[in-house]
């Protein structure tokens, strides 16, 4: 597998973290900062939708060995990126889906790749502006190392604070943390691995 620079994606990320709001403040519209005046606190409804992008780091937490012991965690901070779907079935219950892709490089300057899909539910609270939102999400993920391949489960829970930028855009930060199991038929190989984020978020309210 083609080593990844160790100092290259979370490069990336930064960049990207600054361009994306700078950007989207860049073609806002004047005339929509008069729809403030009729701002209200309550402002998602049943059949309401929300389309976020989060950019941010990953980093190891724990590694378990089959014995569920702690194993030496030496590897780097990688780099996480989500595109999450939200349905609001009430005004702080929603559900919805999401696609993700990790990387983290090792100390010996490979990079194990995880692409988590899965189902979500949620819910959120709202102080004036200032949004925030706890979900849980449990679904499929695909992880490669090397010539390593295993495709097995995942769980993720987190929240975030955002605040109401413009009255379809919301921005702020998120953290989550993830369980990737590998349970294989050879228990001795089994391990247990997981992983904290901690991203900028921007949400689009439609």
């Amino acid at each position: 597998m083609h080593k990844f620079p160790r100092n290259a994606g979370i490069n990336i990320i930064i960049l990207l973290l600054i361009f994306l709001p700078v950007q989207l403040f860049a073609q806002s519209d004047p005339d929509e900062e008069t729809d403030w005046e009729n701002y209200q606190y309550d402002y998602y409804a049943p059949g309401d939708q929300t389309f976020q992008i989060s950019l941010g780091v990953a980093v190891p937490t724990v590694y378990l060995d089959y014995q569920r012991k702690p194993m030496v965690n030496n590897a780097p901070v990688g780099g996480v990126g989500s595109l999450i779907f939200n349905y609001y079935i009430k005004p702080k219950l929603y559900v919805g889906g999401e696609l993700s892709g990790m990387f983290v490089p090792t100390k010996g300057g490979n990079t194990m790749f995880v692409i988590p899909l899965g189902p979500r539910i949620g819910t959120q609270f709202i102080v004036g502006r200032f949004e925030f939102p706890i979900a849980a999400s449990i679904g499929m993920a695909w992880q490669t190392f090397l010539s390593h391949r295993y495709f097995g489960m995942y769980m993720k829970g987190g929240g975030g604070a955002l605040v109401r930028a413009k009255n379809n855009w919301a921005f702020g930060l998120s953290t989550n943390l993830y369980w990737f199991p590998q349970w294989t038929k050879e228990k001795e190989k089994n391990a247990d691995a997981l992983f904290l984020d901690i991203t900028f978020s921007a949400r689009y309210h439609f």
